[in-house]
């Protein structure tokens, strides 16, 4: 219960103020305005209306949560861990959000408003340049071609995928399928939203992830127990390949979604060799059972990330395992330098430019080529603009990035020569 007290206080509030018939939660209020909230979870996160949400500043969270990832996917500037007082002091109030400085305006005066808006303008002139690079390759100066991918955490995203020119879908988060359910989905539910997704990309590969709940991302109707240490607990594919009958049907609604697109299977936080061969023997027992039934269905590539340093040390093994790797940079981060990505006493030591990522990175990718498949980066690192040339250098096939940084990636990738940044390290 001590765990769950934000949630009795949060409904608790909440149903006081609509019995005073005095609710006027934001995300209610009819017209865009800025949430402040003690902090939010991914859950909620995603299902935030992007028309009405112009901004979320919360007082507690960490930069490198969940939370904060999903805010960039939607392209909604986010503070986290701002303090601020949570009463009528902000509330109903003016506000500024600038996020790319970190600092909220609450009842600016003149001066400050008229700077804001000229940044405003300026941003928004450097959005409009952008828009000249659609419809143009990702392709070097040197003839370097790279994919520019996109993350999404729900069809939602689909419209700012398109709008931003992204060459596919990188990775689909379908645990958010979970986490705004109350059951477990159906596989019917689960087959209409993988079918619409592969429909509206077209002939543009769609990699979804399974199911990757666990650590910050509770679904209660699991019933799982709680944990003392979760990030390295009962996570993603343990407990698929534990729930069996869970898993299968996924496996089923992706496999005959897969007959409307090119759609691609991706699971998360492998660790070996063993797990991808019984991942491998589920889905052909599903993909079996579907032929038999008369179930039209594709063949979708089947790829895994690499987000634990087993992985990657493995790495030349489970290239000759899957169809490709898709590098996770945030759990690989964690669990390489030891942090706890959700302690926000840890984030000034939390370093993803750290010499023991990038060597990984680039031993991972060196071994998908050697066994003739691709390389992609799906975290956060992969829109890191300071590394684009270093990835180019080192060969990485993909990038999967939030929608609104493909166009800032590929204007690099345009300007960049690979021999000449190598020749000059």
């Amino acid at each position: 219960m001590k765990e769950r007290a934000a949630d009795v206080h949060d409904i608790s509030e909440r149903l006081l103020t609509i019995l005073n018939g005095t609710d006027s939660a934001a995300a209610d209020a009819g017209e865009p305005a800025i949430i402040v909230a003690d902090d939010l979870a991914p859950s909620e996160t995603v299902q935030l209306d992007k028309d009405q949400v112009l901004s979320f500043v919360t007082v507690h969270g960490s930069l490198n949560s969940h939370t904060a990832i999903l805010a960039r996917t939607m392209a909604i500037p986010a503070l986290i861990g701002t303090p601020l007082p949570l009463d009528e002091t902000v509330d109903g109030r003016l506000g500024i959000v600038d996020g790319s400085a970190g600092v909220i305006y609450v009842d600016p005066d003149e001066a400050t408003l008229a700077a804001m808006r000229e940044k405003q303008q300026a941003e928004k002139q450097k959005k409009e340049l952008l828009q000249t690079l659609k419809g143009k390759e990702n392709i070097t100066l040197d003839g370097q071609k790279v994919m520019l991918y996109a993350n999404i955490g729900n069809i939602k995203d689909l419209a700012t995928v398109l709008q931003n020119d992204a060459g596919g879908i990188g990775l689909f988060r379908s645990e958010f399928i979970y986490l705004e359910s109350d059951h477990y989905p159906t596989e019917e539910e689960q087959f209409r939203i993988y079918k619409q997704v592969a429909e509206t990309m077209g002939n543009k590969r769609v990699i979804i992830r399974t199911l990757d709940i666990g650590a910050d991302k509770k679904c209660d109707y699991f019933g799982m127990e709680p944990e003392e240490n979760p990030a390295l607990g009962y996570r993603a594919i343990r407990i698929c390949l534990t729930r069996p009958e869970v898993f299968k049907t996924q496996l089923r609604a992706l496999f005959r979604a897969s007959a409307f697109g090119k759609i691609a299977i991706m699971y998360p936080m492998i660790t070996g060799i063993q797990e991808v061969r019984q991942i491998r023997q589920i889905a052909e027992e599903v993909r079996k059972e579907l032929t038999e039934q008369g179930i039209a269905i594709g063949d979708p590539e089947q790829g895994i990330m690499i987000e634990t340093p087993a992985a990657v040390m493995v790495s030349d093994m489970l290239a000759k395992e899957v169809d490709f790797f898709s590098i996770g940079t945030n759990d690989l981060t964690q669990y390489t330098l030891a942090i706890d990505r959700q302690n926000t006493k840890l984030d000034a030591f939390y370093d993803a430019h750290h010499p023991a990522i990038l060597r990984m990175i680039s031993m991972v990718v060196e071994n998908a080529h050697k066994a003739g498949i691709w390389a992609g980066i799906c975290g956060e690192l992969g829109a890191d603009q300071t590394l684009t040339r270093e990835f180019l250098a080192m060969g990485v096939d993909e990038l999967s990035v939030s929608p609104g940084s493909i166009l800032p990636i590929r204007k690099i990738v345009l300007e960049t020569d690979v021999g000449a940044y190598k020749a000059g390290k």
